[in-house]
């Protein structure tokens, strides 16, 4: 059993798109880290350096080492969606990027979790090939797996998530529902009991959700910014940071409800 999580990535893992009240993200990572206190007998501490926006490379450079220095059980690292919706990419550089951090993170002294991101595509434009890299990318990280130390959950090959009822208005983030069900694919890895009162077996036995419509509201709320950010250099996470910079003990009863 884990008794220190730190995750670290971009959008996905800050929870983005799983909106609290108070104006919070809370996210998958978030769940992992409340699964993992209410299955232990002591406390578990838990930080989330991921910030939104970043591709793989500063993803690594500002927070892998920060994670590392924590000196925590486990570390989780999902990254690489940002890259593989850029118009050029080069997949295998990005999947020896995700390995190379991954036996950084084991020779550190930490159990490493690398996970892909759910696939959006069914409700994107372009999402073909946005489809087709992402399939690429998972499979150039599973031909160098299994690996000592490390656990890979492949949240991309996961159909059911496919559903727009996992998603979120922007169809680009999970909602809180799909964000659950990620953090149920992680804790299932780890043999870790899946809090009953997530509702994740009664969600995936619904019916499924009908399809996706793209609005020129939707265009305009979304996929414009998203192209202005790309033609001018920024990006959603410019000026954020680490929403949980330091190892900090999960009150296990502290989830609110979906």
């Amino acid at each position: 059993m884990f008794t220190s999580y730190i995750a670290i990535g971009d959008s996905f893992t800050e929870g983005v798109g799983d909106d609290l009240p108070d104006g919070r993200q809370r996210g998958w990572a978030d769940f992992v880290a409340l699964g993992l206190a209410a299955a232990s007998p002591g406390p578990v501490r838990y930080a989330n350096l991921a910030v939104r926006g970043r591709k793989l490379g500063p993803i690594v450079a500002e927070q892998v080492e920060p994670a590392i220095a924590q000196k925590p059980d486990l570390i989780s690292l999902n990254g690489g969606g940002n890259d593989i919706m850029r118009p050029r990419v080069a997949i295998e550089s990005v999947a020896r990027v995700l390995i190379d951090t991954a036996d950084r993170v084991v020779a550190g002294g930490a159990h490493m979790l690398l996970l892909s991101g759910a696939d959006p595509t069914a409700h994107l434009p372009l999402g073909g090939l946005v489809r087709r890299r992402g399939e690429e990318l998972a499979r150039a990280v599973r031909a160098e797996l299994p690996r000592d130390g490390v656990t890979f959950v492949e949240n991309w090959a996961d159909a059911g998530l496919r559903d727009i009822r996992y998603w979120s208005e922007d169809r680009l983030h999970l909602n809180a529902l799909g964000h659950a069900r990620v953090a149920s694919n992680v804790l299932r890895a780890f043999d870790v009991p899946v809090p009953a009162e997530w509702g994740v077996e009664e969600v995936a036995s619904a019916p499924a959700g009908g399809r996706s419509r793209r609005t020129a509201d939707y265009y305009r709320r979304y996929v414009l910014p998203w192209i202005g950010r790309r033609l001018t250099g920024r990006s959603s996470g410019d000026g954020r940071t680490a929403k949980i910079p330091v190892l900090t003990v999960v009150d296990p009863a502290g989830a609110q409800p979906l």
